[in-house]
């Protein structure tokens, strides 16, 4: 029981720091993206799902759940007309329920943290989630330097995140 209390209070320190760390790092990251985007190596996707597979190797993110806590997914039609129907519900009313649409005319939650995350971090429609919630923090996509902005954002969110791009600066010269 104790090392669940330390891993939990060591996660809950280094997400109060957070987004203290990336701000001092944001003119760096900025910097280091526009120069990511003019020129991206060839090699760059294979080295971000390199690094992304060998941060999720060490990284639980039961332990953390901060992006279900401080942000919301978009829900694009398709993740709509699936939670919906794992609900039983017309989208309409999983629309009425659940969802808003934001300035951009997007889809997101009424309201964060999410209403599908449970207090022991674990979402309770994981297997039907949002496309968003499958693919955070997103460092492993294909043609990575078109998500600078982001990316960007999402280190000041997951710690995960922060390392990856920190570990990225180190193995790619620019």
């Amino acid at each position: 029981m104790e090392t669940v209390f330390y891993v939990c209070s060591c996660m809950e320190e280094e997400l109060k720091g957070l987004p203290k760390k990336a701000k001092e790092k944001h003119t760096e990251n900025k910097k280091f993206f526009a120069k990511l985007k003019k020129r991206p190596p060839k090699k760059l996707d294979y080295v971000m799902q390199e690094l992304h597979k060998v941060e999720f190797e060490q990284t639980d993110c039961l332990t953390c759940a901060n992006c279900c806590k401080t942000t919301g997914p978009l829900f694009t039609n398709a993740d709509v007309e699936r939670i919906a129907k794992h609900f039983r519900l017309k989208p309409s009313q999983f629309i009425d329920e659940y969802l808003r649409v934001d300035e951009e005319n997007d889809y997101v939650l009424q309201q964060v943290p999410c209403t599908f995350l449970g207090s022991d971090n674990y979402c309770s429609i994981y297997e039907v989630r949002p496309k968003a919630c499958r693919e955070f923090p997103h460092t492993d996509r294909k043609k990575f330097h078109q998500i600078s902005n982001l990316t960007l954002k999402n280190v000041a969110v997951c710690p995960a995140a922060y390392n990856i791009v920190e570990e990225m600066k180190k193995k790619i010269k620019l």
